[in-house]
């Protein structure tokens, strides 16, 4: 193996010599790629087509010792470094150009205790890979929407989807993790041991360390699920938009509806002559009593005059998968989002005049509903603080032709700028392209200094800094 020369934190340059690198290559049970090696372009590929960097290094880890050995390399010689988990992650942090890759995508482990309701994951499972292994015992944890969506990401950054309302956000169900430190340490974090970076894992991202290992508690879900779409006329969409509001002010826990207004794509059980038109989708689960969920839906389903309402019993699993096919790699995407404690009219009056001027068919607007049990947690609690938002809006600009880029990143940024006099002026930094650095102060509010706090004493090198990054010295002097 010959020497290279790899980017430094400072964005400058530095020589690995072949001696190091056979060194890190004999530690190893994963393995070590260089552009050229047959993996190589698989390894730096990421879902968000846009994100095309080359890493000098990856290293594919197989467990905890292959991450030790990574970060130990990259804090010896100041390497740029990007942990990859599941690669789904909009701004493309997984991906540094000329640095070291960690590469956690081969450690798919996924254990699962039922009579303790516990389950263990390692950091490159996907939520597919989490939901197959718990629902085979009729068992869930409170994840997204999206299958292919990498559980290590998904879960740092705070975590919600269909079973948010009933058991919370995804770290509120985190039990304890396995992490690697800058100091390449390995630490088991929990709320008795390291309590302040088990605070700060909980929605502070991927600041602090590499997580090998989750431990998360496990509810009873499924194995089906009341779920569905009811598909209304988009010329309705203001009228059914304040219905909708006014029902959930009653929903039970256990019943969560998003909103996603786009073009209809051509499913199979909606009428041909509606694919290709703009429509808003009700997107309902509820994971109880499957003739309570009947009942709770009602309001939901009585709402307008809608196209098709294909709401029944599903796979719990099967449903988690849905919406895959609309959010396949190798498109281009970028997002602007905004939480909304109340959705109020004049909310509604500049999402759906988005919709019209839509600038390709791929292109949406969704309205997350959550609340419930993620709701009556403390904002203080763990580092995600917005625990008053009842509604995720993301703008999500996707298209597949790079002279498009300008068109659709203005059309999103648009509704971002029209819908900010409206919303809370909290953030998910799951939902933060990387031009958004300026937006993490917000997204933090008062857990920010805090987070700086613990961010200095784990990482004062800031080793960590492909992520919506905290910055510790500089920040610490001006907070």
């Amino acid at each position: 193996m010959n020497s290279m020369s790899l980017t430094t934190l400072e964005r400058g340059k530095t020589t690995i010599d072949a001696a190091a690198l056979e060194a890190l290559s004999a530690q190893l049970r994963g393995k070590v790629l260089r552009e050229g090696d047959g993996a190589y372009d698989e390894a730096r590929s990421v879902w968000n087509a846009m994100i095309d960097r080359r890493p000098g290094l990856i290293v594919r880890c197989a467990g905890a010792a292959d991450v030790i050995a990574a970060v130990n390399l990259a804090r010896e010689n100041r390497l740029l470094v990007a942990v990859r988990g599941g690669g789904h992650n909009i701004a493309g942090s997984a991906v540094c150009d000329g640095g070291l890759m960690i590469d956690l995508s081969p450690m798919k482990s996924v254990r699962v205790d039922p009579p303790t309701r516990r389950v263990w994951v390692e950091p490159g499972a996907t939520l597919a890979d989490v939901d197959l292994e718990t629902q085979a015992f009729g068992l869930a944890i409170p994840t997204g929407i999206n299958s292919t969506t990498g559980i290590s990401g998904l879960t740092l950054g705070g975590g919600f989807g269909w079973l948010t309302r009933k058991f919370g956000l995804t770290i509120d169900n985190l039990l304890s993790a396995d992490v690697v430190t800058a100091d390449g340490k390995l630490l088991r974090v929990s709320q008795t041991e390291n309590p302040d970076l088990f605070w700060a894992l909980r929605g502070g991202g991927g600041n602090f360390g590499v997580v090998t290992a989750f431990e998360f508690k496990l509810h009873r879900v499924g194995p089906q699920v009341l779920s569905g779409l009811v598909v209304h006329p988009f010329a309705d969409a203001q009228d059914v938009l304040r219905e909708y509001r006014d029902a959930l002010e009653l929903a039970p826990d256990e019943l969560t509806c998003w909103v996603v207004m786009r073009q209809a794509p051509p499913l199979p059980f909606l009428p041909a002559e509606w694919h290709g038109k703009e429509v808003l989708v009700l997107a309902m689960c509820y994971c109880g009593d499957l003739q309570e969920g009947k009942r709770a839906t009602k309001r939901l389903r009585a709402i307008g005059t809608p196209i098709v309402d294909v709401v029944g019993p599903n796979p719990f699993a099967g449903w988690q998968q849905a919406f895959d096919p609309l959010l396949t790699s190798g498109a281009r995407n970028y997002w602007k989002s905004h939480d909304f404690t109340g959705l109020s009219d004049s909310a509604i009056e500049v999402v759906t005049a988005a919709i019209p001027r839509l600038p390709g068919p791929e292109c949406e607007i969704f309205l997350g509903h959550v609340g419930g049990a993620a709701g009556r947690v403390k904002a203080d609690a763990t580092a995600f603080p917005q625990r008053s938002a009842h509604f995720v809006m993301n703008v999500h600009a996707r298209w597949r032709e790079p002279e498009m880029d300008k068109t659709c990143i203005d059309w999103a940024r648009g509704i971002y700028e029209a819908a900010k006099p409206y919303a809370a002026g909290t953030a998910y930094v799951n939902f933060m392209p990387e031009d958004e650095v300026d937006r993490v102060e917000a997204a933090y509010g008062d857990n920010y200094r805090r987070l700086l706090e613990i961010k200095q004493r784990y990482d004062p090198l800031n080793l960590f800094r492909m992520n919506q990054n905290l910055r510790p010295r500089e920040n610490l002097q001006a907070a």
